[in-house]
This record gives structure tokens, C-alpha cells and sequence, in this order.
């Protein structure tokens, strides 16, 4: 119910505010279970992804968001759980794993979910190698990953912003990858990498970033 009202109210204003282009919309299966593997350059990207997909799409988000108290509290869960996120908690040690269960979990239910490869944003705006979790996703529910390619949005809210700019931000919507069948008799962890590295070929195509070619690690502070 909150996300019906949340959903008819903020996306067409958001979209007035930010006037973001929007690419390949068609890409986005309008039922049935999908991942939207996208790049990560800020914490409005799970706000803007929602807000320009034709249909509901669940991302993970801190747990702390969830668990504020007072009125700032309460807002704030029903903001996030308004657009569709579910709370994780990143200091659990088996929260990776914990991630992966909630995510099938949301796949089985034939929605759609969100997820970042790199695993956290982009500090420098390169695009990192991708974690294959994704792949593990992917080949586990036997869905097709969309990728995402997303510009702008490190603009949008830079780290030092407490609310979004006006910045000029663009989603794109890649073709959706089908797995199925595509790596049998290939060792899982051989499959997952292969499948991971095509994912990030096809967000690279979308966005032109630069390649790491390392994983991006959480500053040692976090």
C-alpha cells in the first residue's frame, strides 16, 4: 500500500525536478522475475533506478535507515520501505550471504531486484570488476540480468550532500542477458566469473567509464 502511494506521487516529481533521460525502457521485462545489475556512482542511485523503471524494483539498503527512532525515525522506514527496499545489516558477519537469501527470496516472488556488481560505489568514477554474486543470482534463479548504466548521479548527491542537486542524469536500459543453458559442464565458480564479466562488459557499453580492473574495496573506515 505505501509503495502504491509513494510510487504515483514522487516518480512523476522527481522526474519534473531532475529531468533525467531515460534510454531503453523497453529493455525492462514488464513482469517476471529480472535483475537490474547496474553501475554504482552514488547513494541516489536505488532512489533514481526506482523512480525511472516502469515497474517495482527492490534493492537492498542499510539497516540503519530502518531503525532510527522518533519521528526522523519513522520517516525514514517508511521512505525506504515506500520505494521497496529491505533492510541488511552490513555489520553481520554473514551478511553477503544473508543478501544473496534475500534476494531469491524477492526473485521467487517474480519481482524485480537491483544490484550493484561492484559491490560499493565508485569514489573515482572508474567502473570496478564485478563480484559474482550477481552471476550467483543469476544462475541460481535462472532469471536475465538487465544491465544498468547510470550517469550523472555522482553529481546528483556527491558523499558531502545530505540531499540531492539538480545534475544532468541519464539511465540506460541495456538488452537483457539470458544465462539459460549457457554454461553447462562449466565448473560453477568458472561459470559465475564468465557470466560476472560478461554483466560488467555490457554496463561498460552503456556508461563509457573508465575500467579499474581491480574490485572496489569500502574505505578502511566503514
Amino acid at each position: 500500500m505505501l509503495y502504491e502511494v509513494l510510487h504515483t506521487t514522487v516518480p512523476p516529481l522527481a522526474r519534473a525536478l531532475w529531468r533525467p533521460t531515460i534510454e531503453g525502457i523497453e529493455n525492462v521485462p514488464a513482469t517476471g522475475p529480472v535483475l537490474l545489475a547496474s553501475n554504482h556512482l552514488s547513494f541516489a542511485d536505488s532512489v533514481v533506478i526506482p523512480i525511472v523503471a516502469p515497474r517495482k524494483v527492490v534493492f537492498l539498503a542499510k539497516a540503519e535507515y530502518f531503525t532510527g527512532s522518533g519521528l526522523r525515525g519513522r520517516l525514514s522506514k517508511a521512505w525506504f520501505e515506500g520505494l521497496g527496499m529491505v533492510p541488511v545489516d552490513r555489520t553481520d558477519t554473514r551478511a553477503a550471504l544473508n543478501s544473496l537469501d534475500v534476494a531469491l527470496e524477492v526473485l521467487g516472488r517474480g519481482e524485480a531486484f537491483g544490484i550493484y556488481p561492484e559491490g560499493t560505489r565508485s569514489r573515482d568514477g572508474r567502473l570496478y570488476r564485478g563480484r559474482t554474486g550477481v552471476a550467483q543470482l543469476a544462475l541460481t534463479a535462472g532469471v536475465p540480468v538487465v544491465p544498468v548504466g547510470l550517469l550523472g548521479t555522482a553529481d546528483l548527491q556527491p558523499p558531502d550532500a545530505t540531499w540531492p542537486r539538480r545534475a544532468k542524469v541519464t539511465v540506460r536500459f541495456g538488452a537483457p542477458i539470458d544465462f539459460t543453458g549457457r554454461f553447462e559442464g562449466l565448473a560453477p565458480g568458472r561459470a559465475r566469473r564468465e557470466a560476472t564479466d560478461e554483466i560488467m562488459a555490457a554496463i561498460h557499453a552503456l556508461t563509457g567509464q573508465e575500467l579499474a580492473g581491480v574490485y572496489n574495496e569500502l574505505p578502511a573506515e566503514v
